[in-house]
């Protein structure tokens, strides 16, 4: 009986069949189940852009798996999970940047004007109060994502809340820089649910020159007259 020689491929499951009177090795490609496994992980990414970096490694994983099947087609298997993973993890880096870029430009409803959360923080290191950017934006209609902070509500919906942010302050609570919070007050029929999901929020701002006192925190500079939420 001889023995037939394998590739010798570390990232590979080895299974020993026989074949007349020889012995061979074959294997299930590593990188063809890493491929397919990070390519289904990729898929968050139409959730969370940042995720987009596994749909960008299982195709490497897979174009890297079927060169390999293809040097040794006897002794490595695996070839359709490669095929799947990289058709999984094509399509994800051509349809999410898609998506995200579609949902950026319509997700600001007419007559109100996108601002970062940032443009209101105060810079590292000086007071914390509202910076020159921050004064400029009072009672104008505006649009901005945060996080809600968990001890602003009392219970699962409300009508008002404070708004944070970043998703550190959001999870763990604790008491953050006075000009990274926004009290917010829906209008109409809208409530706030409680969660750690992005907050899309659009109506006019209003810049304290005082600190307003709020409930559970030290106090705000920055309150919204919210018309829309989701």
């Amino acid at each position: 009986m001889s023995v037939v020689a394998t590739s010798q491929d570390s990232n590979a499951y080895e299974t020993p069949i026989t074949s007349g009177d020889d012995l061979v090795y074959q294997s299930v490609s590593r990188a063809a189940v890493g491929s397919l496994v990070l390519a289904a992980l990729g898929l968050l990414s139409f959730l969370f852009v940042g995720m987009l970096l596994f749909p960008a490694v299982a195709l490497l994983m897979g174009i890297s798996a079927l060169l390999a099947i293809r040097k040794y087609p006897n002794e490595l298997l695996g070839k359709p999970l490669a095929q799947l993973g990289l058709a999984i993890a094509g399509v994800t880096l051509l349809a999410a940047p898609a998506y995200h870029t579609y949902i950026y430009l319509t997700e600001v409803p007419p007559g109100y004007q996108r601002i970062a959360f940032m443009s209101l923080t105060s810079p590292t290191g000086a007071p914390d109060l509202p910076p020159p950017a921050a004064l400029a934006l009072d009672g104008q209609k505006v649009f901005v994502k945060g996080y809600i902070h968990p001890t602003s509500m009392d219970s699962p919906r409300a009508k008002k809340f404070v708004l944070v942010p970043d998703l550190g302050t959001c999870c763990f609570g604790g008491q953050p820089p006075l000009t990274h919070m926004i009290e917010v007050t829906l209008s109409g029929d809208d409530y706030a649910k409680k969660g750690m999901r992005t907050q899309k929020l659009s109506g006019t701002l209003r810049v304290n020159r005082q600190l307003k006192p709020i409930e559970g925190l030290e106090g705000v500079y920055y309150t919204l007259q919210a018309d829309f939420i989701n």
